[in-house]
This record gives structure tokens, C-alpha cells and sequence, in this order.
């Protein structure tokens, strides 16, 4: 994988986002549901920071194939949305579910609901000395909401329906994540990180190519878009390739500002700051019998797709700045999470299990090289930090539009 090669999001000949049509052809199923919430996310890297992931929940059992690129501060070519902001995404598409349905359990009558999420992350120490790691520090919420119901009854509903969130599971309390290496086909023990018992699932490499685009009318378009291009700097903080740098010491900060169409469809408008990136739009459904149609991806898959996709620009970034081969890479990652406690009408907390990943490696280094690189993915990676680190959601404010 090399720097600013080829675009191969925009060269492929298919769409960047799209819903899958032949799932059971290139043998893609979600892992067996244990808690509620079953995902299975493919990622393999197309150029130096570019991937594509094929994204499957048990619940809908829709696969979706989703796209991340990064902008000027990593070097490429900002084609498609960050890692980041798919999970901010996610995230802040799960709390509008369950306040949504904890709303119709309550009998209260809510409109105009608008979540603005901000999710902050900070990575300092030195890459080649081993002691880089990334952060994930507490969110910030503030919910406007119209309803006839009185404040007190409003507050209750929105911190209940928060932490009854899915999502609340890999905050609550603090998850190692585990994982599975093969270097060129082999497989490697593990150095640092946790061993994932049982046997690695096979590796997918050759079956995304036979990914075919779904004519699906239900499908709601543009999944995603681009609302704003970034203006590419240098020599100021987060510019131009500012996030090769052997030496961090900086903080990343992505707002989503989530609101309901029309159709009930929910749409998230994704900012990076902090960072050079682009705006973007993102839609997301959840499936029938949570109530929506399918129309987009859900909530989990775009969180799983944004753990997968932030752990591989790691990967990408460790090979880069310490130039070492890495010729591809890709991972099965599964993600398990409770079902929410009001779109699942359990009543309870959020839960989730350790995220696990297997990962294949192709590079003409040796199995020292697959260990050190998958120490320090996971140790630099800002989403398996936020799964090992105990965060409450700040809630800011709920207010009215009238506020």
C-alpha cells in the first residue's frame, strides 16, 4: 500500500455506498447471536488509507457495503467519510432509536427530535519508541425536543433512553478487545493483545470482487454524500499529512448532528474538527421490527464498520511511518450487543462483549513485524480505546426548539 497511488474508491466502477444483492454468493452471515445484536464486518484495505467493508447485522440480515478514506492529514484523497465519523455516526443514530421508542412506551408524544454528538479523541507519544497511544474521552449530548410533556418527565426519558442505548455497553464498563493474526496465509500468535479462542474464521480476500450493487427500491439515495470538500493546509495543526508525524500529540473532535426526515428515516450531518476532513451526510434505518424499513444501514453496522475502519488506518499508518512492507491487510470483525432496552423493550442497560478481530496480513516481513503492528494498531486505534476505557455520555442540555 502506498501513498496517494491510485483512487480507487472513484476508479472501481461501482458506487462508494450501496447495498449488497448477493450475500449468500459471496458467502457473507452474521455470527451466531449470543446477546441480541449480531455483526459481522469485512474490511480489506484498497490503498494506503482507503478500505471498503461489507457489513452484515443479524438483525436485518442486509449487507451493505460501506467505504472509508482519509483527508490531507493522512495524505489521501478524502473520497469517502473517516472511521470516526461512521461510529459517531452510529452512535448518535442508536440514541434517537430508543428515545424514539421509550417515547411510545411512555405514551408522550414527541416531534422536531435533534441530537447534536460530540466525540472527542486524543493520541500522543512517539510511534517508533512504542509509546503512541490514542484516547477516547466523554462525549457531549444536547438533545432539543418537542413535546407537551413536562421537563421533569422529558429528562427522565432522554437519560433512560440514552443508556439504554446498545452503544452503552462498550462505554459501561471497560472491554479488551481480542484477536486472531495470519501473516501470508500462516497463522501467528498474538504478542500483547488478547488471543480470541477458537479458530479464525476464513480469510474473504478473494470474495469482494464478486460484490454485486442491489436495485433494491427501498433503499433510500444517497446513503452518503458529501456536503462540504476541506480545504487542504499546511504547516498549521491537523494539515497536510500532520497525522504521519512519528510524534503525536494532538486531539480529534467529530460532531453528528442527527434529525429525523419526513419518511422517519434518520439523517446525520458528520463533521471533523480538529483534523482536515470534508462534511458528509449519512442516512441510517433501523430494520422492521425496530421500527423502520430497512431503507439504509442501522445503527450497529455503521459502528462496527467505524471499529474496523479506524483499526485499519492504524495498521496503515504504522507501516507507513516506520516504512515497513505491508502490502494488504484485511479483518472479520464481530460485534455483540445486547438489543436496546426500549426498541427491544427489555428495560435495560446496554451491553456489549469485546470486539473481535481477526486479521490477515500480506507483507514481506516477518512474524515479528505482524505482532508489533497488531500491538499497535489496537494500542493507537481511538475505538478500541474507547472500548477499554469507562465513559458516561455527558448530556449537555435537553431543551426545546423554542430554547
Amino acid at each position: 500500500m502506498t501513498q496517494k497511488a491510485t483512487n480507487v474508491l472513484e476508479n472501481c466502477g461501482l458506487p462508494i455506498f450501496f447495498k449488497v444483492d448477493n450475500a449468500n454468493e459471496i458467502g457473507i452471515s452474521a455470527p451466531k447471536n449470543r446477546n441480541g445484536l449480531a455483526v459481522r464486518t469485512w474490511v480489506r484495505s484498497l490503498s494506503f488509507m482507503q478500505k471498503e467493508a461489507l457489513v452484515i447485522s443479524d438483525t436485518t440480515g442486509l449487507v451493505w457495503r460501506l467505504a472509508s478514506d482519509e483527508g490531507p492529514s493522512l495524505n489521501s484523497f478524502d473520497s469517502a467519510p473517516c472511521p470516526l465519523g461512521f461510529f459517531t455516526v452510529g452512535m448518535v443514530s442508536s440514541y434517537v432509536n430508543e428515545i424514539q421508542a421509550l417515547a411510545k412506551i411512555q405514551n408522550i408524544k414527541i416531534k422536531n427530535l435533534k441530537i447534536v454528538q460530540d466525540n472527542y479523541y486524543a493520541m500522543e507519544g512517539s510511534l517508533p519508541r512504542g509509546t503512541m497511544i490514542g484516547g477516547a474521552l466523554p462525549i457531549d449530548l444536547d438533545i432539543q425536543i418537542e413535546t407537551d410533556a413536562d421537563d421533569g418527565k422529558v429528562k427522565k426519558l432522554v437519560y433512560d433512553a440514552i443508556y439504554a442505548s446498545p452503544i452503552i455497553g462498550l462505554m459501561r464498563e471497560s472491554l479488551n478487545s481480542v484477536f486472531s493474526l495470519s501473516r501470508n496465509g500462516m497463522p501467528v500468535e498474538v504478542g500483547r493483545v488478547a488471543a480470541l479462542d477458537g479458530p479464525s474464521e476464513p480469510d474473504p480476500d478473494d470474495r469482494f470482487p464478486a460484490v454485486k450493487v442491489s436495485d433494491d427500491p427501498v433503499v433510500v439515495e444517497p446513503l452518503i454524500e458529501k456536503l462540504a470538500k476541506v480545504e487542504t493546509k499546511s504547516d498549521v495543526a491537523g494539515g497536510a499529512a500532520s497525522g504521519l508525524a512519528p510524534e503525536q500529540n494532538r486531539k480529534i473532535h467529530v460532531r453528528g448532528i442527527c434529525t429525523l426526515r419526513e419518511d422517519g428515516v434518520k439523517q446525520i450531518d458528520q463533521y471533523l474538527h480538529s483534523l482536515s476532513g470534508s462534511q458528509f451526510r449519512f442516512l441510517s434505518d433501523e430494520a422492521p421490527q425496530h421500527g423502520g424499513r430497512g431503507r439504509a444501514p442501522d445503527a450497529v453496522s455503521y459502528i462496527s464498520a467505524g471499529i474496523g475502519f479506524c483499526f485499519m488506518t492504524q495498521l496503515g499508518r504504522y507501516a507507513a511511518i516506520l516504512r515497513q512492507n505491508l502490502d494488504a491487510c484485511r479483518i472479520v470483525q464481530d460485534t455483540h450487543f445486547s438489543v436496546g432496552g426500549a426498541t427491544g423493550g427489555t428495560g435495560k442497560r446496554g451491553e456489549a462483549d469485546p470486539v473481535e478481530t481477526h486479521l490477515y496480513l500480506r507483507t514481506s516481513e516477518g512474524d515479528d513485524f505482524a505482532r508489533d503492528i497488531l500491538d499497535m494498531g489496537e494500542q493507537t486505534c481511538f475505538l478500541h480505546a474507547l472500548c477499554r476505557t469507562e465513559l458516561k455520555p455527558n448530556i449537555k442540555r435537553i431543551g426545546s426548539f423554542r430554547d
